[in-house]
């Protein structure tokens, strides 16, 4: 199996690795969407976070990922990364009947689908909004629920299915659906590099991984070690962040003056503002939590105002000016 490219070699794009950091700190925050330029590293990033990120505990041959129960044989296994293809057909996803199994031995079984195999782990959707509608339904009910139910040819089967979310795509390609827009978490804008400087390193870092990965590797593990440490210790301080009723309030406020839909702006922005102070080491969200994490919690809720030309992290930003001066 290929190597990933090292997380902390990754050059710019720090919106992108602080939302995928924030993301496995606290997968409550709903994933991430991340639009922009192709060749950005946008699959890279995905796939290298996931490479530094501890392995999960299992039960012993759980092709679900389950936790172990008392007394029950354990297995550790990489922290999963599923590729969901545009392509995939609904038993692909879900699962479906063991075909093989039902023909050689007359048994109905179950056979996981790319559900089961990203419960606990990150389900990655290249070119998302390019999704077919079928699929973007089934990914609906999943997300809400956090169990993949499957009730045909006679099975009935229902298992956990509860992952980090993480789309990418070109916006010139096509607009996604408001209700899959509405269940990222965050949204993060990628370009290419402006500066050559910047330009030449990521070219340097490239041919350097790709001439001689070990070596490569070798000299980020630190770094990448460094930051495997940093999500966990976020893990475990996470409980104990405090969020001040002045925090909620500003959430509040800010949404209410961007004329965002729901509540689950409001949520997605506390609760990566929170993750993001756990990251930090605080003790409590700040108002500079809330202005770091509103951009991507925030502008792909807005509602087009055809008298505002601005972009959506333009208004976001204008807003905070208001609400949150900083």
């Amino acid at each position: 199996m290929p190597r990933a490219f090292p997380f902390s070699a990754i050059v710019g794009q720090e919106e992108m690795k602080r939302a995928l950091t924030l993301a496995a700190v606290d997968p409550s925050i709903g994933g991430v969407l991340v639009f922009g330029d192709r060749g950005t590293g946008k699959s890279t990033a995905v796939r290298s976070l996931a490479a530094l990120l501890p392995p999960i505990e299992i039960a012993r041959g759980s092709a679900y990922n389950a936790p172990p129960a008392n007394g029950e044989d354990r297995e550790w296994a990489p922290t999963p990364v599923v590729d969901l293809p545009l392509g995939a057909t609904e038993d692909r996803v879900v699962g479906a009947l063991d075909l093989e199994r039902a023909l050689t031995r007359g048994e109905k079984a179950f056979e996981p689908g790319l559900l089961a195999r990203a419960h606990r782990g990150f389900l990655y959707i290249d070119e998302v909004n390019l999704l077919e509608d079928h699929i973007v339904d089934l990914l609906l009910d999943v997300a809400a629920s956090g169990e993949n139910v499957v009730e045909r040819e006679g099975l009935s089967v229902r298992h956990a299915a509860r992952f980090v979310l993480v789309g990418s795509g070109n916006p010139e390609e096509g607009e996604l659906r408001p209700q899959l827009l509405d269940r990222f978490g965050l949204s993060v804008e990628v370009a290419s590099p402006r500066e050559i400087a910047e330009r030449v390193e990521v070219i340097r870092r490239r041919d350097a991984f790709d001439r001689a990965p070990e070596a490569f590797l070798k000299r980020w593990a630190a770094a990448d070690a460094r930051h495997r440490r940093a999500i966990l210790a976020a893990r475990k301080r996470l409980p104990r962040v405090a969020v001040p009723d002045a925090t909620l309030a500003a959430c509040a406020a800010l949404c209410i003056a961007l004329g965002a839909d729901g509540l689950r702006g409001e949520l997605t922005l506390m609760r990566s503002a929170r993750a993001l102070a756990a990251l930090d080491g605080a003790r409590a969200v700040t108002p500079g939590h809330l202005r770091t994490m509103a951009a991507s919690a925030l502008r792909h809720r807005l509602r087009r105002d055809p008298l505002d030309e601005a972009g959506s992290t333009v208004r976001v930003e204008r807003a905070l000016d208001t609400v949150i001066p900083g």
